[in-house]
């Protein structure tokens, strides 16, 4: 029997669901968001006309304050060696 490609890479990844095209299109525009893309860039890369479907994706993302990172959580040094440097 063969597979499809999306099947075929859900059963290498031991996913036991279903996957689509369409699963693959949904948790791509998920990660976007949860990466920190605003919602316009996710939007234009699926090909959304309205930016009304594209905010369907926002329903995982119940972080609250929790989610909002300061530009210091993005640095790639530890915050100890990063104050250590700049002092000297």
């Amino acid at each position: 029997m063969k597979m499809l490609p999306t099947a075929k890479a859900a059963f290498a990844a031991g996913i036991a669901k279903h996957v689509s095209c369409h699963t693959l299109r949904h948790s791509f525009a998920t990660h976007l968001l949860e990466a920190g893309y605003d919602i316009r860039t996710v939007q234009e890369l699926p090909g959304h006309a309205d930016v009304s479907t594209t905010m369907i994706y926002t329903h995982v993302l119940n972080k609250g304050a929790q989610g909002v990172k300061s530009p210091l959580d993005r640095l790639e040094q530890p915050r100890a060696q990063y104050l250590s440097s700049a002092i000297m």
